[in-house]
């Protein structure tokens, strides 16, 4: 059986913390990226959370939900809004599906982002995925193997790792977009957050490195460090 984790955001990424969901129930009628408004009649508060956990569970359960990919959610009115990032076109439209079955929702705002298919970044992500795991004070962030020299690269790159991603666990979520690489999840110190950093900063032909790893038990926040 194939488990792959995304990661914990506002409202939905997915690790190893309580996921960090902000429903959202304006007094104005909010837009979205079209200028169009959202309607603002709103749930119960009893539906409100059975729908925000729903959304969770059926957004985590995606078979294509992987280490490459970031989801979150919020709530405006009775639409559920998605954002984030897919390493694959058929998460977003997946995604967008499996929270239309939810009884109470009207609608769906589906701004996930489809990062572009690029050799480069796939070579970067697997170079920066070894890199991270292959790390022996990061390896408790996975239940996958660990990645180190060159013979897993080398099927990696034959194959090509965003089409058939690394099976198991994985706390640290890698996007990479056009030599670009966000860093999310959640993990247990600001010290495995830097070496994560660190490690993805070394990788030939990133361009830059946006940590947005949490640290457990702290209050969200992102810490941005550009190579």
């Amino acid at each position: 059986m194939k488990i792959r984790v995304p990661v914990l955001c506002a409202c939905i990424a997915i690790l190893m913390a309580p996921c960090l969901i902000r429903a959202q129930q304006n007094s104005q009628a909010p837009q979205n990226g079209a200028g169009q408004q959202y309607n603002t009649n709103t749930w119960s508060q009893p539906d409100s959370i059975r729908i925000v956990k729903e959304v969770r569970k059926r957004l985590l359960s995606l078979p294509d939900y992987d280490v490459f990919d970031s989801l979150r959610f919020s709530i405006q009115g009775r639409t559920v809004i998605l954002q984030g990032y897919a390493s694959r076109p058929v998460l977003k439209s997946d995604a967008e599906r499996a929270v239309k079955g939810i009884e109470g929702v009207e609608s769906v705002d589906n701004q996930i982002q489809v990062l572009p298919a690029s050799p480069m970044d796939d070579r970067i992500r697997m170079q920066v995925y070894r890199r991270i795991y292959g790390q022996p004070a990061l390896r408790k962030y996975t239940s996958g193997p660990a990645y180190e020299g060159e013979g897993p690269s080398v099927a990696f790159a034959a194959g090509g790792i965003t089409q058939d991603p690394p099976l198991g666990y994985h706390a640290i979520h890698i996007i990479v977009n056009n030599g670009h690489v966000i860093l999310t999840g959640v993990v247990d110190s600001q010290a495995d957050a830097d070496i994560a950093t660190m490690q993805a900063n070394l990788t030939p032909d990133v361009f830059s490195v946006e940590n947005d790893l949490q640290v457990a038990g702290r209050p969200q926040e992102s810490a941005s460090k550009s190579k």
